[in-house]
């Protein structure tokens, strides 16, 4: 037996109880290994799986001086101004000390009151104090644990009236993080299911075929969360990669159920028994789904290029849940299908006449393919105007990092970081840049450090550089440098490149020695050049692989080439549209204020190539969904206006009603907390609500009207691809006959029938 969606579906619908055992089977191993692995496996840390300056830098501290570095936290203690030396005031503060302290040297290395002079760090106007916390810790993840039992110990003390205590450090902020991306998790799958079910009811108009499309859905995230988590024993997992799961899980999950369901429906219209409607659903809408869920594959493959272990995590997660999903669509779903029958109509809460008589022309997506094919210029014009002004917004994109200046004003670790920069100008006390001196430290290096200190005086992000510390070799040298402000800001990022191109070679030039830059800001830079060297590889390996099978699935150069360029154009409009709503701030501020976005000064420096990545297969998903019916029916036709016509008109109300979970999907969780996923969400939703309406509606069916036949054509000298047939063997063999009339015409000069 041939092994194709067609006979999968076939086998699927045959054998109901063993698929859907299998797969309870499955889930019940995917249970198992989230609960064996999923926790202890996420981080909120991020890490290069290659060696840049600010890694080679990390290496060299653990092994020639330090060790694995610590983590600090800082307690600040805020009263009103000149309070910090009252009694009450110190006594707490001595309160504090001892809680902390107490929770032992498996959590707390250290606990120090004072500063480098030995005196009380109390603010100018006397009105705040830092205690300084070391953690026994060296993994991000345990100082994480650590910090929040110390913020518990902080909590447990008695607060004397007017003073308040806040913790501040790289584990603290990693916690709330983690808090506001679960937060925002719950939120999208609220909103996203809540919608994603009335829009099938609409769409579909049954309550149990509607509910068809959510189980699956869920069904693929829970068992992408357990072998993802299982996956996490090789690789780093970033903690985001569970909210990715659930969003892209619920997005093409969705979709996918939704275009089989709605086809197995249509066949049985057409009077096709239970078993052979499935079949002939498995024979098209299963195939695009197949090679709807390649193409998103391929794209996302593109993210295990960039060297870092949040990319790689999240593009292992997404590539996991849509295979999942595709395979739930195309055996879970005909098994459910077999045994529910016609009963997946049961519920109706409305006529369902597009698919009552899925023939009917003159609808709505009629109207609208007619009234844009009849001038197809104008509206070519019209709309790639749109997504052009839109996308010119992307050319003034800044990428960066959202850091604590942007958490929310409510929390006491934003508080604390507000205090430490503007009283004490310490914003990036924990997190400093990091000069290591690699060579022997003679008095030419004493003296380059000396003229680094100088050059650095007066700089306004940074701080009074600590002492010195030399390793017992004496061949290594570590200078750390405070940063004044957010150590993921631009400032802050543009001070270590001021040192690494300026500073640091100036003052060492003529030493022996190789002085690198790290820290956490320098982990960011390194960052963002990564980004930028990978970017183009990544555009041209999933370009490149997409217009490749594009070109064997349909077998035409041209609609390839088209398919890429219009998705292509969403991907801009999206960039831009980010750009409008987050850098430049523009639009209603009762609106922004609503839904909580904030201007920033920089787009997330990993967006732009992520956007790319998941919107270029989510994009391809509909461009396939929607060119299978114009191919179908082209086979079986000739005609390429009616084909046109026919696939809107079949794929319309789906495609629209796919878009719109989608929409809502997205849109859930860009209505989170942490500007990051507002960014994403709000990216994705936006290109995904172009790629629908204005790319669907009028991009496509005014190139296909303008091109004509030149839409299928396929070089003579590449006629060896092979046949894919994602139309299924019934639109095959019609075309093979269609041809064959066509010759026979030719020959004897009769028409055929």
């Amino acid at each position: 037996m041939n092994v194709n969606p067609e006979s999968i579906a076939r086998a699927s619908s045959k054998r109901p109880w063993v698929v859907i055992g299998s797969w309870v089977g499955l889930l019940v191993v995917a249970f198992v290994l989230t609960g064996l692995f999923l926790v202890e496996n996420l981080t909120t840390d991020f890490d290069f799986t290659d060696e840049p300056e600010a890694k080679r830098a990390e290496l060299l501290l653990e092994d020639r001086l330090r060790g694995p570095a610590t983590f600090t936290e800082l307690i600040v203690v805020s009263s009103e101004p000149g309070s910090a030396g009252g009694a009450d005031f110190q006594g707490y503060v001595g309160e504090l000390q001892a809680a902390v302290s107490g929770l032992g040297t498996d959590i707390v290395q250290a606990v120090v009151p004072v500063g480098q002079t030995g005196e009380p760090v109390i603010s100018a106007d006397g009105g705040d104090q830092l205690i300084t916390v070391v953690l026994t810790k060296t993994d991000l993840d345990d100082a994480s644990t650590d910090a929040a039992a110390i913020k518990d110990a902080i909590e447990a003390v008695e607060v004397p009236s007017g003073i308040e205590a806040r913790l501040f450090g790289q584990a603290t902020i990693g916690n709330d993080f983690e808090r506001l991306a679960q937060e925002g998790l719950e939120k999208g799958e609220t909103i996203g299911v809540v919608v994603a079910l009335i829009v099938l009811l609409v769409v579909i108009g049954a309550a149990v075929a509607s509910g068809l499309p959510i189980l699956l859905a869920i069904a693929a995230i829970a068992a992408a969360i357990g072998v993802t988590a299982f996956i996490g024993n090789y690789m780093s997992l970033s903690f985001f990669v569970v909210n990715f799961i659930t969003m892209i899980g619920l997005a093409v999950g969705i979709d996918y159920a939704l275009f089989i369901v709605a086809r197995y429906r249509e066949e049985r219209v057409r009077g096709f028994d239970k078993i052979e409607a499935i079949g002939r659903a498995g024979a098209t809408a299963n195939r695009a789904v197949f090679f709807s869920g390649l193409t998103v594959v391929l794209a996302l493959l593109g993210m295990l290029f960039v060297p870092n272990t949040i990319f790689r995590s999240l593009g292992v997660g997404a590539i996991v849940v849509v295979i999942l999903a595709v395979a739930a669509s195309m055996t879970l779903l005909p098994a459910l299908l077999a045994l529910l029958g016609d009963r997946i109509n049961k519920g109706r809460v409305r006529k369902q006449s597009s698919l009552d008589n899925v023939d009917k022309t003159g609808g709505m997506w009629d109207k609208i393919t007619d009234l844009v094919m009849a001038r197809p210029i104008l509206w070519l014009a019209g709309g790639a105007g749109v997504m052009l002004v839109l996308g010119a917004f992307a050319l003034s994109m800044e990428t960066g990092f959202s850091g604590v200046s942007t958490l929310p004003e409510d929390l006491a670790s934003k508080q604390a970081f507000e205090i430490l920069e503007t009283e004490f100008g310490l914003g990036g006390a924990t997190d400093p840049v990091e000069v290591v001196i690699d060579g022997q430290f003679t008095s030419d290096v004493d003296a380059a450090i000396t003229v680094l200190t100088d050059s650095i005086a007066g700089n306004p992000s940074f701080g009074t550089p600590d002492p010195v510390e030399v390793n017992a070799a004496g061949d290594l040298a570590l200078l750390s440098i405070p940063l004044t402000g957010d150590f993921q800001s631009e400032a802050s990022g543009a001070a270590v490149e001021l040192l690494r191109d300026d500073l640091v070679p100036a003052a060492f030039a003529g030493t022996d020695t190789e002085v690198l830059v790290g820290g956490a800001s320098a982990f960011n830079v390194d960052f963002f050049e990564d980004v930028r060297v990978f970017t183009p590889i990544v555009f041209a390996f999933v370009l490149g692989l997409s217009f490749i099978l594009l070109t064997v699935v349909f077998r035409s150069i041209v609609l390839p080439v088209k398919a890429i360029f219009l998705n292509l154009l969403s991907v801009a409009a999206a960039y831009g549209a980010v750009v409008i709503a987050f850098q430049e701030g523009i639009g209603p501020s009762w609106v922004k204020s609503i839904i909580g976005f904030q201007q920033v000064e920089a787009i997330e420096a990993w967006l732009p190539l992520f956007l790319f990545a998941v919107l270029f297969g989510l994009s391809m998903d509909y461009h396939v969904f929607l060119l299978t019916r114009i191919r179908e029916h082209f086979d079986q036709t000739g005609n390429n206006s009616l084909s046109v016509a026919h696939g809107l008109r079949t794929t319309g109300a789906i495609i629209t009603g796919a878009a719109l979970i989608m929409v809502a999907v997205f849109s859930g969780f860009a209505l989170g907390d942490l500007v990051p996923l507002q960014q994403m969400g709000f990216g994705l939703a936006i290109a995904v609500l172009l790629d629908a309406t204005i790319v669907r509606s009028i991009l496509v069916p005014a190139t296909m009207r303008l091109l004509g036949d030149y839409n299928w054509y396929l070089p003579k000298w590449l006629d060896w691809l092979p046949h894919i047939d994602i139309e299924g063997h019934e639109a095959a063999l019609e075309a093979q006959t269609r041809e064959v009339g066509v010759e026979v015409e030719e020959e004897v000069g009769v028409p055929v029938d």
